[in-house]
Parts: structure tokens; sequence; C-alpha cells
């Protein structure tokens, strides 16, 4: 395969449909905490913010500055973001992660979507920046948990 034909592999219009309709693109008046991540490699950012109600995700908003792969992975998120705790959040980054750097399978519901992505196990130039927008909600339950400890 040419690497034409790979980049149009990868680009998928399921991708791109993804990267045009990210939800909670909207930033969040009043959110209990905003973190923002950024990959040093291509220099791609997430800005999350999050509020929690018991544990879980209440509100969120995301300001996605990223390659169309970025953005298809904050719209996965996005899809199913609401009513999510800490934990459940941190397994589909680490089985995302795995799927991407070791041959995994595709993330359990309810993020399975993050399927689509499966062409960028081969780009990983591009792992940082779909790894974004988990990272970013992470360290936002993180500071959130910081904060109620200090």
């Amino acid at each position: 395969m040419s690497g034409d034909e790979d980049l149009i592999k990868l680009y998928s219009q399921r991708i791109l449909g993804l990267a045009a309709d990210i939800p909670h693109r909207s930033r969040l008046e009043a959110p209990q905490v905003s973190v923002m991540k950024r990959s040093p490699l291509c220099g791609s950012t997430v800005t999350v913010d999050l509020s929690l109600e018991e544990g879980r995700v209440s509100a969120f908003g995301q300001d996605v500055k990223a390659c169309a792969l970025g953005q298809a992975s904050a719209s996965v998120l996005g899809s199913v973001v609401i009513g999510r705790s800490r934990a459940e959040i941190e397994t589909a980054r680490d089985q995302l992660r795995a799927m991407l750097k070791q041959g995994g399978p595709v993330p359990d519901a309810p993020f399975e979507g993050y399927e689509v992505l499966l062409p960028a196990r081969d780009y990983k130039n591009r792992h940082a920046s779909i790894m974004l927008a988990l990272e970013a909600t992470l360290a936002c339950f993180d500071e959130i948990g910081a904060r109620a400890h200090a």
C-alpha cells in the first residue's frame, strides 16, 4: 500500500465525521476545574472544563486544537463522558493506550467508539494527540481530588 493510500485509510470518513462533530465543544462558564494538555511532538492541545457530582462527571466542556485524530478521540470521549467516574476514564485511557501501542483490543463499552482509531496504531507520532482528551480529563479529576484533600 502506498503512503497516500495509508493516509486515506488513516483519515477515513468516520474519523473526519467525528472530528467535525465534537460533543461538548463549548467551554463551561463555571467549571470546578480546567486543565490544558499539550502534545510536545505535534503541538496539539486540549483544554477540558469539568464539574463533578458524587465523583461522576456532571458537566464537561472541551476546546480541541488537534489533528483530525485528536479531534476524533475527543469526539468519542465527549459522546460518553457525562456520568463517568475517574476509574472508568482511567480504564478507557489505559485500554486505548494498549490498543495503540501494544496491539490490544478496542476499549470496553461505552468507549468502544475508539475502534475508529485502530488505523492510527502505525502512526506513533499521532498517539499523544489521540490521548490528550482522556489525559486532560483525568488531570481534572486529580486536581479536584487534590483540592478536596488540601
